[in-house]
């Protein structure tokens, strides 16, 4: 048997065992300072969100820091799994079916089921990325996410900044995937104090990713704050807003998905 089909075998009991012991993922906030540190040989983790969502049957978000010199990630792929995964700092090298690009801070990988993949920290300081994992309740459709695109790279270098009356944006991508029916990704960065927006619903569950500065998300009617590294996490139909606090600018990933 091949090793590619024996990963994929492996990937898929892991996950089937853990579905069944889910709970639902609670709104709110979760802080980069509150997650527990796990450390390795050359590598640490941390494990940010565990559940069940509105549109995915499973939902898993980690932070995993590659010290340099590490040996890269092992390859591997995901039977049923579809991956986000996010550059906090440093350099990293991804190869994904034996493609290969280098991505810095602010870069995004968008990584469909069944591709084999690794990461690599080719820098001489620390690598920091966010994973986010996760599988649709409704049944998985490879071909949406290949016509859409496949597979995503993505450097913030690559993407057009474009001003707005609060500050500026890059939107990363907007599309089906595997997974989703719709996945939207976008950094907003405000640069004076007060709302990006009036508060508002939506179908799409949502999460907020705050990359600098002060924020305040009031999330029906329970208010939260967050800094760098911290996520906020909105469930479809929560009413939802998001305030700078400070006169300092403050930026932030935005990604929504149905």
């Amino acid at each position: 048997m091949e090793m590619k089909t024996i990963l994929l075998i492996i990937s898929c009991f892991f996950t089937l065992t853990i579905m069944g012991q889910l709970k639902p993922v609670e709104a709110g906030v979760y802080k980069w300072t509150d997650h527990p540190v796990v450390i390795g040989e050359d590598r640490e983790s941390r494990k940010i969100l565990e559940g069940v969502s509105p549109h995915f049957e499973y939902l898993e978000i980690h932070a995993t820091t590659q010290y340099p010199g590490a040996k890269p990630s092992t390859a591997h792929a995901n039977e049923d799994i579809e991956e986000c995964i996010i550059v906090k700092e440093g350099s990293m090298k991804v190869t994904i079916e034996g493609k290969q690009k280098v991505l810095g801070t602010g870069g995004v990988i968008l990584l469909m089921p069944q591709q084999m993949h690794s990461i690599e920290n080719i820098g001489d300081t620390n690598l920091t990325y966010y994973v986010m994992r996760y599988k649709s309740k409704k049944k998985m459709d490879i071909e949406r996410g290949l016509v859409s695109g496949g597979s995503l790279i993505i450097s913030p270098q690559d993407l057009v900044l474009k001003p707005s009356s609060r500050g500026a944006g890059r939107a990363y991508f907007d599309r089906p995937t595997a997974m989703c029916e719709r996945f939207e990704m976008h950094v907003t960065r405000l640069d004076s104090k007060g709302l990006s927006h009036q508060p508002h619903k939506h179908i799409e569950t949502e999460i907020i990713l705050v990359l600098s500065g002060e924020t305040e998300m009031t999330i029906d009617n329970e208010d939260y704050t967050g800094i760098t590294g911290d996520f906020y996490f909105m469930n479809s139909q929560s009413l939802h807003g998001l305030r700078n606090i400070s006169d300092k600018p403050c930026s932030y990933f935005a990604f929504k998905w149905n």
